[in-house]
């Protein structure tokens, strides 16, 4: 790897906001996204262990049969597959920082880095479960989230476009669809969330209904995005959901349970410091290996919203 140049992102001039005399001991990130899916999907840990695939197992749901006498049981004969999911997704963010910024600079400095550092690799595990998310309900995993469908009713089929972009708010109606399509699918009825982007949760913030005490929950908004519960379903905001290839003026949510998308964490995030001497600089690199999937293709299905 090559260091120096544009790579050398703080210098004692450019960085004089981590010096005392003009900026204060404490530094925080101004502005972070709400980042949610990875809390609510399946999170299986294979840290330590060999490999760059796992392969998890997806039985099929047996049926009862009826024993008759003197006969021998009923055997079922099981026809569910296997999911593998590859461990391949490796990401890295790095930061070259020049001695004086070190020496004159406040132990906030570190601090402030491995935050940024953590948000942006926990950015980079969210887009990559949104990922996974556009082949549920059937989808081919194109940008054009050509599975999802409309938020106002659930179940009219999302369609991108550049213009006339047939997404529509989120309704009362909309999710109650979208809850009806896990329980046809024979999801649990626990361990479901709806995912929504901030237009989302505006819209649901003006329904009485979701404003009702039955509407509530505990938990910090501002910290992990959780609003509360309707009807049964957790609600998360998060300002990461995606927009379609084409629909830019409409955002993603989703309604899935935890088993529909699975992130199998192999490293990390870890942090780790370097002193180049050739450059009189500390490289601090953080770094994620990871991998996402779908395992429940009916697990899940994403609504299509206006953005405004």
């Amino acid at each position: 790897m090559a260091f120096g140049g544009s790579n050398v992102i703080l210098t004692n001039a450019d960085s004089s906001g981590f010096v005392p005399e003009i900026w204060s001991d404490e530094i925080f990130a101004t502005k972070k996204a709400n980042l949610v899916l990875a809390s609510v999907v399946r999170r299986l840990n294979v840290k330590g262990k060999k490999g760059n695939a796992v392969n998890l197992p997806v039985p099929s749901r047996g049926a009862a049969s009826a024993k008759a006498v003197n006969t021998i049981v009923t055997t079922i004969t099981e026809s569910g597959n296997d999911v593998q999911i590859l461990l391949t997704a490796h990401w890295e963010y790095s930061r070259l920082i020049e001695d004086p910024v070190t020496i004159q600079g406040t132990a906030s400095l570190r601090k402030f880095y491995t935050d940024d550092a953590g948000y942006a690799l926990a950015d980079a595990v969210d887009d990559q479960l949104f990922l996974a998310a556009r082949t549920l309900n059937g989808g081919d995993g194109s940008p054009a989230w050509n599975a999802a469908v409309i938020a106002g009713d659930g179940t009219t089929a999302y369609v991108d476009a550049a213009l006339n972009a047939n997404a529509t708010a989120l309704t009362d109606a909309g999710i109650r669809r979208a809850i009806q399509f896990l329980d046809d699918s024979n999801m649990p009825m626990n361990d479901r969330a709806l995912v929504i982007p901030p237009v989302g949760r505006r819209v649901m913030m003006g329904l009485a209904r979701f404003t009702e005490q039955a509407f509530s929950g505990t938990g910090d908004p501002i910290r992990n995005g959780k609003l509360g519960q309707v009807y049964g379903v957790a609600v998360h905001a998060t300002s990461n959901s995606p927009s379609p290839s084409l629909g830019t003026t409409v955002r993603i949510g989703l309604l899935l349970h935890r088993d529909a998308l699975v992130l199998a964490e192999v490293l990390g995030p870890r942090v780790q410091t370097q002193y180049k001497q050739e450059y009189l600089a500390t490289l601090l690199t953080a770094d994620t290996i990871f991998g996402v999937g779908e395992v429940y293709d009916t697990g899940g299905i994403a609504l299509a919203m206006p953005s405004t």
